[in-house]
């Protein structure tokens, strides 16, 4: 028996794409626009940190008091009422979306308050009776799919996902709204039902990774990731088995030397290398089963390091340095890289079947240059927002406005920001401080032009010169035994002078052969 009138059940079908659409995407606009008919208020089309907060807007709070209403009116008309499937569907969303916002101030306090894992949920009781309230009215619910706990976890999660994808992902260019559904996506999947059903205790089986030019924001999309995972909700305790604030393990490879990077990664045993005086526990070993480790640079590791990586993609499984025993990773990795890959593996520098590992969940950053064709316009509000960040709120427009004046004036708005985000960051900065920015444009020396000036000067030793030589060669064989062999050394000599360098250079590009 259908006990819904057409509009109830037009309106009703609209909030439910709304409770399971992507809200970085078009299809939020069009489910409000479907909701609302007449009373929609086109304003505000890209959700962004540069517009007013999400909670403000017109449309959501049209749309917030109609549901509230409406559900008050199907939970008193369904009482004891065994309803069709299509109408108990359409309903629950209906529901759904009225716990969420009757909770949502609950929900933003947690996400606010450090350690909310350890801050008992005072509200839980009053939450599961709502949840049996509206849930529960018509008959034929499915208990397992309205447990309150699970509820409320995945409300928790929605919550933290929206806060860090709108607050830290800047930009109000189709480019940058492409971003953050694309983050959206990376969280929940394209079918936000699948997830709910059961994907949400599988999605720390699928890498994450992040292409883009340096500077363009990708570490603070791999924290929006790791940050929004889902985190079961102990009923009992009336709490969260997790800290989210504790789920990020960040890891950036083109600074450390191979050694470094593995001790890190794994972990090592007492007595494994020179320095290593006690058993110590990588990244890998320290991160809960709910954290996320994310791989800065992937593109730059050596193969040997690719070869173990692979092993903890396919088995979950890896050992410290100096250690036979098998340790489990349990929780998610996220990698990024501004090279092209497609480029490494073709030139024999990154393994292809690690690749296809990486590659399940691949996000795009746009260059800022990008951002900017698209919206010339959205320079200003970048600016300010940055300056906010910067200098604090009270000074905010004032420093906005003058860095707008001394890139218009000296860079043009055609400058391309090779830099991207980050060099606006320090544009600001510049400017804040001595009020000018001037770019670097000088092309940084060759390493065989450094060299050979070095020599023809009479400054190095001859220490520093088989370094240097070394590194020269082995960054054209990227191969320890080929460039042994051409400079008619021990390999193991090469290994040591190259090792060296990259000590001495932090961002040293050496990779080794197996």
């Amino acid at each position: 028996m259908a006990l819904l009138t057409a509009p109830e059940r037009q309106f009703a079908e609209a909030i439910s794409r709304l409770v399971y659409g992507n809200p970085f995407l078009p299809e939020r606009i069009e489910a409000e626009r479907d909701a609302l008919g007449p009373g929609f208020i086109a304003k505000d089309m890209v959700w962004h940190a540069r517009a007013e907060p999400e909670d403000d807007s017109p449309n959501l709070a049209a749309i917030s008091e109609r549901v509230a209403s409406l559900t008050e009116i199907l939970c008193a008309r369904f009482a004891g009422t065994r309803v069709s499937h299509q109408d108990r569907a359409v309903y629950d969303d209906l529901a759904i979306y009225r716990l969420y916002n009757r909770y949502l101030p609950e929900l933003k306090r947690f996400v606010a308050t450090p350690n909310a894992s350890t801050t008992r949920a005072a509200f839980y009781p009053t939450f599961a009776q709502d949840v049996a309230k509206y849930l529960g009215a018509p008959a034929g619910s499915d208990e397992a799919d309205h447990d309150p706990a699970k509820l409320l976890a995945l409300f928790f999660q929605i919550r933290r996902a929206f806060h860090f994808t709108f607050s830290n992902i800047l930009g109000g260019s189709l480019p940058v709204a492409r971003l953050r559904a694309a983050v959206w996506q990376s969280i929940f999947t394209h079918d936000a039902r699948r997830y709910r059903r059961g994907l949400y205790t599988r999605m720390h089986d699928i890498t994450t990774l992040i292409v883009g030019p340096s500077g363009s924001g990708k570490e603070l999309v791999a924290r929006a990731i790791a940050l929004s995972r889902y985190i079961p909700f102990d009923a009992a305790a009336a709490r969260f088995t997790e800290d989210f604030t504790d789920a990020f393990y960040p890891l950036h490879l083109s600074a450390l030397p191979v050694t470094l990077i593995e001790s890190e990664l794994f972990g090592h045993r007492r007595g494994t290398f020179t320095g290593a005086i006690q058993d110590r526990a990588g990244w890998l070993e320290v991160c809960p089963p709910l954290g996320t480790v994310f791989l800065d640079e992937i593109g730059e590791i050596d193969a040997s390091i690719q070869v173990k990586l692979l092993r903890v993609l396919q088995e979950r499984t890896f050992q410290r340095l100096g250690d036979t025993h098998d340790r489990h990773f349990r929780g998610k990795i996220v990698a990024a890289t501004n090279r092209d890959l497609a480029a490494e593996m073709q030139a024999g520098r990154f393994r292809q079947d690690f690749y296809y590992r990486l590659c399940a969940d691949v996000i795009q950053t746009p260059s800022l240059r990008e951002q900017l064709a698209d919206s010339p316009d959205e320079l200003p509000a970048l600016l300010r927002f940055i300056a906010i960040r910067i200098a604090g709120i009270e000074e905010a427009d004032a420093l906005a406005e003058e860095a707008r004046q001394w890139i218009d004036a000296r860079l043009g708005r055609s400058y391309a920001w090779p830099g991207n985000v980050r060099e606006l960051e320090q544009c600001i900065r510049n400017i804040m401080i001595r009020r000018e920015y001037h770019p670097t444009r000088t092309i940084e020396p060759a390493p065989h032009q450094e060299l050979a000036a070095a020599v023809e000067a009479g400054s190095i030793t001859a220490d520093e010169l088989l370094r240097r030589y070394c590194t020269i060669v082995f960054a054209h064989t990227r191969s320890y035994q080929e460039t042994a062999r051409r400079l008619g050394i021990d390999r193991r000599t090469v290994k040591d002078k190259v090792a060296a360098a990259l000590i001495l250079k932090p961002g040293g590009r050496g990779r080794t052969d197996p």
